[in-house]
């Protein structure tokens, strides 16, 4: 019976551990959801998933997430250049602040 015991006893710390930590109140809460929707929805698993926070963006989200980063780069590429280019100009008018300290 001794070696029947050892499991039980890291059972009940795993659910010990499980309960301090809030998992099982967290789980409960997202089951009672489920279970109290009107509507159930097709994916139980897609429930829990949206109510757990694990899924992730929509698709369409995130391409269109990905479509206004690229479009974003390319407008920090250009914004790069033209001050790369106007700080170029500037040299040509005025001397570094170097160059003023030296005379």
């Amino acid at each position: 019976m001794a070696h029947y015991r050892a499991p039980e006893s890291k059972r009940e710390q795993f659910r010990r551990y499980l309960e301090k930590s809030g998992v099982l109140d967290t789980i409960t809460s997202v089951l009672v959801a489920l279970y109290e929707e009107n509507d159930k929805p097709n994916n139980a698993l897609d429930f829990i998933k949206l109510h757990l926070g694990a899924a992730g963006p929509e698709p369409g989200d995130t391409e269109a997430l990905r479509m206004e980063l690229a479009d974003l780069q390319q407008k920090f590429n250009l914004l790069m250049e033209e001050n790369k280019e106007l700080r170029n100009r500037l040299m040509q008018y005025e001397p570094t602040s170097e160059d003023g300290a030296a005379e």
